[in-house]
Order: C-alpha cells, then structure tokens, then sequence
C-alpha cells in the first residue's frame, strides 16, 4: 500500500505516525520543530488521511505498512515516533523486522485494550453525510456522543468535502468500526527489541497502569518510560515539552 506522507527538513530521518482517527496533519506544527534537526515523514496510516482506505485494519498490516514505507524509502535505521495506535505498531515493526533506530512510543503500552470507542464511533456513524449542511451541524450532532470540544473539534478534522460540494470522510469509519476489536489487541508478533526505546506516558492518561512497566520491559528490555502531567493527548497537551523530551533522547 502506497502511504501518503509529508516531508520536510534534512539529516537523519525521523518518521512518526498518529494515532486512531488522527492524521498527518495533527502533527504538523510539532514537524516543523524536528525537522530543524531531522527529516521528518509525517505518515497518515492506511484508512485515515490522504492514506488508501482498506477493508483489513489491524496491527499485522499497519506493522506491515510501515516497514514496506521505510523499505520503499530507504529508511533503515530511521528513528520513529508513534502515538496510541501508532504507537503500537510501531513496537510490532520493531519486533517483527527490525531495522529501526530509536523509537519514542506514546502513551500506549504493548498490551491489550478493551474496546473504549464506542461513544465516538456511534456519533460519528449519526452524522448524516447525505444531508449534511454544515460542520456545525456535525458538532452539534456528535456532541450528543462526546461532550468534550477538543475531543470533537478533533474528530471532525475527518470531515471534508467532495469535488460536488457534500461531505466526505477521510478516515475509513466502516473498516474501523468493524476493526475496532483488533485495534484493541495487544502485540501480534512474538518476540522481543533490544534496541532503544522511550515510552512517554499522560500521568492523567487511563493507558497506564500499575505494573505496565514490567508488561513494557518484557519485551523492550533497554527502555526508559517517562511521565508527563497530560492526559492520552501528550504532544498536543504539552508540545513544547513533549519536543524538548523527545529531541533530548533522540540526540542522547
């Protein structure tokens, strides 16, 4: 599957992927931070973004996904970030390939989840694409699901236009919401990486929990977990300590 992604900067290549219902977009401001450094690939995984939708969405294909694109564009050995989903398949490549430099995984663990998206995905699913005159109609129709603002002003990045004029998702809801199960698992492949590795954790995030750590150095024997006062959100909460954490490690 041929990934749309972003490029920008020079030197080492620094990849990072988003997390559930995200995009490349979520993380452009942050890019242009790191790629003062680094060149950054800013990937929108399959089924979301400007990404090819799919019927399979699990962690073997987004694992799979990634190493093609690092295969793809001679990016061996590049260091990756990944936030929540992102995050997780990123620890799949690295179990199952390999071939990566320094990974920062966000604010998830390598561990199973139980299915927590329902109130999203039934509200997005209630927005009447068809019929729809506005994206305030949108929010106020999934603000019957998720009373939170950021939470929805960030969900409905996913609303776009056509070409004549009505509303599109770009996020694959259909596959997702009949995948949301498998996006809940914990590692697919077996194995350990004995590379480098920071896991940032949200002190207020509930993807944490006691004895994680012991679940994360099972498999990640050489990795440091550092904490932050945010919540699941940590690079939007609290960009500017998110970079200064994440480019001291990466220069360490």
């Amino acid at each position: 599957m041929k990934l749309f992604f972003r490029k920008s900067g020079q030197g080492k290549p620094l990849i990072i992927l988003h997390g559930l219902f995200g995009s490349s977009d979520n993380w452009f401001t942050l890019a242009k931070t790191f790629s003062q450094q680094y060149t950054v690939y800013l990937v929108d995984q399959r089924n979301h973004g400007q990404s090819p939708h799919d019927p399979t969405m699990n962690y073997q294909v987004l694992a799979d996904d990634l190493h093609a694109f690092m295969q793809e564009h001679g990016l061996v050995g590049a260091d990756i970030i990944g936030h929540s989903m992102g995050g997780k398949a990123v620890m799949n490549c690295a179990v199952q390939y390999g071939g990566v430099g320094k990974l920062i995984v966000v604010d998830i663990v390598p561990k199973p989840y139980p299915v927590h998206h329902d109130a999203i995905l039934d509200g997005l699913k209630a927005i009447p694409l068809k019929s729809l005159s506005s994206r305030g109609e949108a929010d106020r129709i999934l603000g019957g699901y998720v009373p939170e603002l950021d939470v929805r002003q960030f969900l409905l990045k996913n609303l776009a236009r056509a070409e004549d004029g009505s509303f599109i998702w770009r996020v694959n809801l259909e596959a997702i919401d009949r995948n949301i199960e498998a996006l809940g698992e914990g590692m697919v492949y077996s194995g350990k990486h004995d590379g480098p590795c920071l896991f940032i954790r949200g002190e207020k995030s509930n993807y944490y929990a006691p004895g994680d750590e012991e679940k994360i150095k099972r498999i990640f024997p050489n990795a440091e977990v550092v904490t932050m006062d945010t919540g699941h959100w940590v690079q939007a909460e609290n960009p500017e300590g998110f970079a200064l954490i994440a480019l001291k490690y990466l220069a360490g």
